[in-house]
């Protein structure tokens, strides 16, 4: 059998199907993590996105049952080099292949993703239709150029809680806003022994304040900033009442928040390696990114906000605070998963915020 992956301009790689059959569109992004690809797997934050790895070898260490960051998988669609179906791991439970193919995700082997990725590299993320059905190119090309894009879709509902849920604890009472939360960000709360209350998207600035916080967590998730506005106009009610910690999607809702604007890059953030510079402190941190929008820096000052991280390869703001309000965000994720766990001391921070 043949799978096919098809980009919208014309572009396509041929391979060998594995995980699930059939046929999904998406954007094509590429991620340059050599180990972690569980939890990029069920990283909500990757829903309606065609993920292709750069690092040739995965699935060698199969699937287990701890390293999950959501219950489901979202991806659209998976592309690698090669594909272990021999995993060895005293963790594992059972094969990639086997846990694509439970959750309804296609994948391919075979491809050339070094090639993949330069060209994605060179031209930008791309609308792009996976196929491991025998199917003609050139059809898959057309279906390509006539998917949705990215931004206007509604996708933070679909990864998100639908109802407040709290999860017990003796510390500081923080409210964790589901955009498509990744877990390991409520591991961390409950480190702290943070009592978590979780709610929906849409729950208004009055629900969230009837919760009595110490905190509000504004979490990770997908899609363009600007599809949630009724976010954004929370947070804007929120400013100033409790501290605010935004986290990737929640950092850039914060920025919208309070004036600032946000905008597509040309193929964002993906991987595990990616060093930031804390202005403070000058120190340098290797961190875990997964982000295809980032905020203007032009914007904010006239929002009251400044800088406090950058990103060293492109310069990309990458850390912000609030002049005189308790609000701070990161665009990269500080809860690692996968990744370095350096950057954790940002919880710690977040407590100390709320003991003020």
């Amino acid at each position: 059998m043949k799978a096919i992956l098809a980009l919208e301009d014309g572009t396509f790689f041929t391979g060998q199907p594995f995980g699930s059959r059939g046929e999904r569109w998406g954007e094509v992004v590429f991620n340059t993590g050599m180990t972690g690809y569980q939890e990029i797997l069920t990283d909500p934050s990757y829903c309606g996105q065609i993920v292709v790895m750069t690092y040739p070898l995965i699935g060698n260490y199969g699937i287990n049952r701890e390293d999950f960051e959501s219950k489901k998988s979202y991806v659209r669609g998976f592309v690698v080099k090669e594909e272990c179906g021999h995993p060895s791991n005293w963790r594992a439970s059972y094969k990639i292949s086997d846990f694509l193919a439970r959750e309804g995700v296609p994948g391919i082997s075979g491809v050339d993703t070094r090639a993949l990725t330069r060209h994605l590299r060179n031209f930008g993320t791309m609308r792009g239709v996976i196929s491991t059905d025998a199917a003609d190119p050139e059809e898959l090309v057309e279906k390509a150029r006539n998917c949705p894009h990215l931004s206007g879709q509604q996708m933070v509902p679909e990864v998100s809680t639908k109802e407040i849920y709290r999860i017990e604890g003796r510390g500081k009472r923080v409210v964790l806003v589901d955009f498509g939360s990744k877990l390991n960000i409520i591991r961390h709360l409950q480190m702290r022994e943070c009592d978590i209350h979780v709610v929906p998207p849409g729950t208004g600035a009055a629900e969230i304040m009837s919760l009595e916080p110490d905190g509000i967590l504004l979490s990770n998730g997908p899609g363009d900033p600007v599809d949630v506005p009724y976010a954004a106009a929370t947070v804007r009610e929120l400013a100033g009442r409790v501290p605010i910690f935004g986290i990737c999607l929640g950092h850039q809702i914060m920025a919208l928040a309070m004036g600032a604007r946000t905008y597509k890059m040309k193929f964002g953030h993906r991987g595990a390696n990616h060093p930031v510079k804390d202005l403070a402190t000058g120190r340098v941190y290797i961190t875990s990114h997964n982000h295809g929008f980032s905020v203007d820096e032009a914007s904010m000052a006239g929002a009251g906000l400044v800088i406090t991280h950058r990103n060293l390869n492109d310069l990309t703001v990458e850390g912000m605070r609030h002049v005189s309000l308790p609000m701070f965000s990161v665009q990269y994720h500080p809860e690692a998963s996968p990744g370095p766990t350096e950057s954790d001391y940002l919880f710690d921070q977040f407590i100390e915020m709320m003991g003020r």
